[in-house]
């Protein structure tokens, strides 16, 4: 199996040996674990971010497998997710080169190269001080409207994320500043996994990980209750999936933080 992509703006610096250049990219390291990397580097004068991926090995997809988890093959599981996004209208990464290769699972090479996202602020970033300073409140439910739309998006089409903290989306300054717009851009994609429909389980880890992280911003229940109603204009829901989402979140928080959050939620949401 062979599958490669090169954009015109890269095609010069892959063209000819696409994997061995790909592998040779120098620059700053952001992470290395195990049989991933991601650089960061430039090419006439535009940043870029390369995540290289070798084989994962079998014990890597049977451990996997025992766990009633989907293996993580390499970067052509990022690929499609942000194809898929594209294809509904969500922000996202671009794609500037993709390859691909090797029929044996367990030690197929790829690679994928998108454009760096600039002028970016992580959404934990820019609500991170919400608890001391409130922001103005129609920004705020601007920026609730948008998180849930842009959730409800993903998983009405079949698409869960398994990284889903705000963290991993990005708020465009650009769009703000200069045209009061708010777009989200989603990224770390590298777990995301699309089907027909995603299992309950899923929806309700995706939704968890998004009330986690931002149980330390200050908000109120009628943020929460803001959220989950703009989020179920997507289709219907079994009623007690924010009951179960509310109690994933504080075990998570109870175990990242080994403490309750403040104050602790006391009433349902469901």
């Amino acid at each position: 199996m062979l599958h490669v992509e090169l954009s015109s703006e890269l095609a010069p610096l892959l063209e000819k040996d696409p994997f061995a250049k790909a592998f040779a990219l120098d620059g700053e390291v952001f992470r290395c674990v195990k049989n991933r990397k991601t650089i960061r580097f430039l090419w006439n004068g535009k940043p870029y971010f390369v995540k290289l991926h070798g084989g994962v090995g079998w014990k890597e997809i049977f451990k996997n497998l025992f766990q009633f988890k989907r293996p993580v093959l390499g970067a052509a599981n990022e690929y499609r997710a942000i194809r898929h996004l594209e294809k509904l209208g969500i922000d996202t990464m671009r794609v500037c080169a993709f390859g691909e290769r090797g029929w044996n699972p367990a030690a197929r090479e790829s690679f994928l190269i998108t454009a760096e996202l600039e002028r970016m602020t992580p959404l934990e970033d820019f609500c991170r001080d919400w608890k001391i300073q409130p922001p103005d409140p129609a920004l705020k439910r601007r920026l609730i409207t948008r998180l849930a739309e842009v959730c409800a998006g993903m998983h009405y089409s079949g698409l869960n994320h398994r990284d889903c903290y705000i963290c991993h989306f990005l708020l465009d300054r650009t769009a703000l500043e200069q045209k009061d717009e708010i777009r989200l851009f989603v990224l770390d994609l590298h777990r995301a996994e699309i089907r027909k429909r995603i299992p309950r389980r899923l929806r309700v880890k995706d939704l968890a990980g998004i009330f986690f992280s931002s149980m330390d911003l200050g908000l109120s229940r009628a943020d929460a209750l803001r959220f989950m109603a703009v989020y179920r204009r997507g289709g219907p829901l079994d009623r007690h999936l924010w009951r179960n989402v509310q109690e994933t979140a504080l075990r998570l928080y109870r175990k990242e933080w080994k403490k309750d959050p403040s104050p602790c939620p006391e009433k349902s949401l469901s």
